[in-house]
């Protein structure tokens, strides 16, 4: 799996004119599933997302977590984040799981994020999305299960 996340002011997505996801100060997490993954990688990223320290501290560091923040998160799949630019002028999308594999993998991924009382909002599985967001710094990270 490989996720990018933003940490937001605010973050929404958008299926034609409706607003299906929104969310306050928190995190964007783009997430795609790889041929290879497994539960096992969902919920090493699950971990990752929330423990990691990126909200700022009194002093301004980068020292606490989105747990310890109360972060709110936005999940939206992204499966054209596993696409090979290696060779060619077309992304190859070999390495991405079937749908099927992907969307079993994205609702564990959420359904994980939700367990220890996070505040979860998500995208349409496979549909054409707006993503709209604030970035906070900016910062953006990507992360590899």
């Amino acid at each position: 799996m490989r996720i990018v996340i933003q940490r937001v002011k605010s973050s929404e997505v958008r299926v034609g004119n409706e607003t299906i996801g929104r969310i306050a100060q928190g995190m964007l997490v783009l997430l795609a599933v790889a041929q290879d993954d497994t539960r096992q990688d969902a919920e090493f990223l699950v971990k990752k997302v929330t423990e990691l320290r990126i909200f700022e501290d009194k002093e301004g560091k980068m020292n606490i977590s989105a747990q310890d923040f109360g972060a709110e998160f936005l999940v939206v799949s992204q499966f054209t984040l596993l696409g090979d630019c290696s060779k060619g002028r077309r992304p190859s999308f070999d390495k991405a799981a079937s749908p099927q594999k992907a969307e079993e993998l994205y609702q564990y991924f959420v359904q994980k994020l939700k367990e220890p009382g996070m505040k979860v909002e998500t995208g349409q599985f496979r549909a054409m999305m707006d993503v709209h967001l604030v970035n906070d710094g900016p910062v953006t990270l990507v992360i590899d299960s």
